[in-house]
């Protein structure tokens, strides 16, 4: 049985001699274990001596589940001989994800274990300047340290130094060329200083370095809408709104907190483009969402633009609706209601 398989990625080497060791455990593990099983990649297509990396450009192919499994493991073995650098792996059936592995190396190194723990701890509320302290150090360790530098930018961007998270991000870029989330966090900061049309650009290469299996992909997808939106390219927007409701997410994904905004957003979009209709629907829909976190519009506010909605289809409810909006606080629907 074959299954449709997603690799892309780089693992670096610090060294000369970290780079011959990892291709030496690496041609020992195939004579040894992997002889007589089928590998995906041949040493060829993985090891650059001149970079000192194992790279795969992104590469899609239909494999069996045990050459999946065995390429796994052989590459997440050799990547603990490696620095930096991450490598991922999806296998898909029917649509539906059925294996992922994220490689990077894992080893007792300082700079890897410095940069694992920062990792981890920047995730944890509190705890940022214990991360970027650590992060600091792994970049002191080995200064191309691609990943190290984008978790020291986010740091500082949630700290509000923007200056150093501009320049964490750019490095990041600079060391790995193909970092998505590096690419994204350029953006962010840009669409904070409403430059618009160079944050689609960085937006545009986080979409491009990473899958639609990624929450980052579609965390930049709707990035990507609200810079059209402030662009005023409604069409665009409209089709990246469109493309991100669509979506069925994970209970675990961050983006399902932004569901009841996108749909309201792309209510919005519709308008502008003359869609009532298209509007009212998304709009509809955008009351259904009941999920937590759920703030980044409230049902007020599209209380109110279901009323305008309405009224502009001839449709009945327009007054219920702005009743409505007003029971939840919206002081523009008293307004409209005080002139209806």
């Amino acid at each position: 049985m074959f299954y449709k398989s997603i690799f892309q990625g780089k693992i670096e080497f610090d060294n000369p001699r970290s780079y011959s060791k990892g291709l030496k455990m690496f041609r020992h593990r195939v004579d040894n274990y992997h002889k007589s099983i089928e590998l995906i990649f041949e040493e060829e297509q993985l090891f650059n001596e001149e970079s000192m990396t194992i790279e795969i450009p992104r590469t899609v192919i239909n494999v069996t589940e045990k050459a999946w499994k065995t390429t796994v493991s052989l590459l997440t073995y050799t990547a603990q001989f490696a620095i930096s650098g991450n490598i991922g792996a999806w296998m898909i059936e029917d649509g539906k994800l059925m294996h992922f592995a994220w490689i990077e190396p894992q080893s007792d190194k300082m700079v890897v274990k410095n940069y694992l723990e920062g990792k981890k701890l920047s995730k944890v509320e509190g705890r940022e300047k214990e991360a970027m302290d650590l992060l600091t150090t792994a970049i002191e360790g080995y200064d191309k340290h691609s990943q190290a530098y984008e978790r020291r930018g986010y740091l500082n961007y949630i700290l509000q130094n923007y200056h150093d998270a501009e320049r964490d991000f750019t490095k990041a870029i600079q060391w790995d060329d193909s970092n998505a989330a590096a690419y994204l966090g350029r953006g962010r900061l840009k669409m904070k200083r409403q430059d618009y049309n160079n944050a689609l650009k960085d937006l545009e290469m986080g979409i491009k370095f990473s899958l639609a299996l990624q929450d980052i992909h579609w965390h930049a997808r709707r990035l990507k809408a609200d810079c059209l939106m402030h662009l005023e390219d409604y069409k665009k927007a409209e089709f990246e709104l469109r493309f991100f409701n669509k979506r069925e997410f994970d209970r675990s994904s961050r983006n399902r907190r932004h569901l009841k905004a996108s749909l309201y957003k792309h209510a919005m979009a519709l308008r502008k483009l003359g869609d009532e209709k298209g509007a009212l629907e998304s709009l509809t829909n955008a009351l259904k969402v009941i999920e937590e976190d759920q703030k980044y519009v409230t049902d007020g506010d599209i209380y109110v633009e279901l009323a305008l909605v309405k009224r502009s289809l001839g449709k009945n409810g327009y007054l219920a609706d702005l009743k409505k909006a007003v029971s939840l606080g919206n002081t523009r629907a008293q307004g409209l209601l005080e002139n209806a």
